[in-house]
């Protein structure tokens, strides 16, 4: 009965510190998230786009006034971005899916769920 006991708390030890470890990895990522993502805009080089990423879960467009972003969230390698697409006299809430990876800590790399990719370079 005692090395059950033992057992049980071992297995019970081990499911806290891969808890803690995750929820770690998640906040950690989640800052290496936050801040303004740009990219030039085609045919505009000389002009950016993008969106900011802050802290609390909202999000906020750079240089788009029909696509408008209000928050976002992780879930694994996913980035959630949520808004309001406001073009052709109607507005229609979006959720659009990414998943996304870092080619060094200032540049990101967002693929959409038709394989479309779009890189971005943190604004300093």
């Amino acid at each position: 009965m005692r090395k059950n006991n033992k057992f049980i708390w071992t297995k019970m030890l081990c499911w806290t510190l891969l808890a803690g470890g995750l929820i770690a990895c998640s906040a950690s990522i989640h800052s290496q998230l936050t801040g303004n993502w740009i990219q030039p805009i085609p045919g505009q080089e000389n002009q950016v786009q993008g969106f900011s990423l802050y802290s609390d879960g909202t999000a906020r467009s750079i240089n788009s006034a029909t696509l408008l972003y209000e928050s976002w969230s992780l879930s694994g390698d996913t980035l959630s971005l949520n808004g309001l697409s406001s073009g052709n006299g109607q507005t229609i809430a979006f959720t659009k899916k990414y998943t996304f990876s870092f080619l060094n800590p200032g540049r990101l790399v967002l693929t959409d769920e038709n394989g479309a990719v779009f890189t971005f370079n943190r604004e300093k």
